[in-house]
């Protein structure tokens, strides 16, 4: 068992699972600029002290997940520790990237042709964005999520509202700095860009909220005035690669 300073980058959203209820992929970077997966993690279901933000510092003691051959992942095994603030985005995020982008970046065309056994997780810079896209998918959890979902122990001391399905797959496509690169057409699973569309489709409704997510998504946070760059991560059973959080710091002038 160790015990590590994390600073976090990346949560997915919330995924129904039949051992801990639900489960969120929490990934951030060590001082040095290693990355670190923590699975899993019932967020909602800890203590609000335990509510990290991105690019908050954390301490959590971890050990090797031996369900997971993936380098990066870890289990926590205490109560997370919470340090001071999240790093602020003064000097054009100068504080952030000292950590993010301290092992640099790798093209998505080579990360695809490795085995996850080695790496499954990275930062990517992507040389054009060229489309934020939708595509529907069910609006309600399977029979066995269900049953997870309503799994609520005597000890639980926060019980949170009831996850909320959403009936839409959300990817990027666009082209990595890889030499004759093909394009990527990858799916997104960071919690922002959920929790954004549920907020969108109460205030506009679906169809409108839809395109206040990607007037985000895409027209802000990939605009030319922005230095963009993509977290990535595998899927563990497919091992695949999906887009689990965005970078976005101004260019410099």
């Amino acid at each position: 068992m160790d015990r590590i300073k994390l600073l976090i980058t990346v949560k997915t959203y919330p995924t129904p699972s039949t051992r801990y209820r639900e489960i969120v992929c929490t990934a951030g970077v060590k001082e040095d600029g290693t990355w670190i997966r923590l699975y899993p993690i019932d967020y909602r279901f800890r203590d609000y002290s335990q509510w990290y933000k991105k690019y908050q510092w954390i301490e959590v003691d971890v050990e090797k997940n031996f369900r997971d051959p993936r380098p990066e992942s870890f289990r926590p095994v205490s109560d997370i520790k919470i340090l001071g603030k999240p790093l602020g985005t003064e000097n054009n995020w100068t504080e952030r990237k000292k950590y993010v982008l301290a092992k640099g970046t790798k093209t998505m065309c080579w990360l695809q042709k490795q085995s996850q056994k080695n790496i499954s997780l990275s930062v990517v810079k992507p040389k054009e964005v060229k489309d934020f896209y939708w595509e529907k998918s069910s609006n309600t959890w399977s029979s066995k999520q269900n049953e997870a979902l309503k799994q609520i122990g005597l000890f639980d001391g926060n019980v949170p509202s009831k996850l909320e399905k959403i009936p839409y797959k959300f990817k990027y496509h666009f082209i990595c700095e890889e030499p004759n690169c093909p394009g990527h057409e990858m799916m997104i699973e960071d919690w922002e860009v959920m929790e954004l569309y549920r907020k969108m489709k109460d205030k506009y409704g679906e169809e409108k909220g839809l395109l206040k997510v990607k007037e985000r998504f895409f027209d802000q946070l990939c605009s030319p005035k922005r230095d963009t760059y993509f977290f990535v991560g595998t899927i563990l059973q497919f091992g695949t690669w999906i887009i689990i959080g965005t970078f976005w710091p101004p260019k410099c002038e």
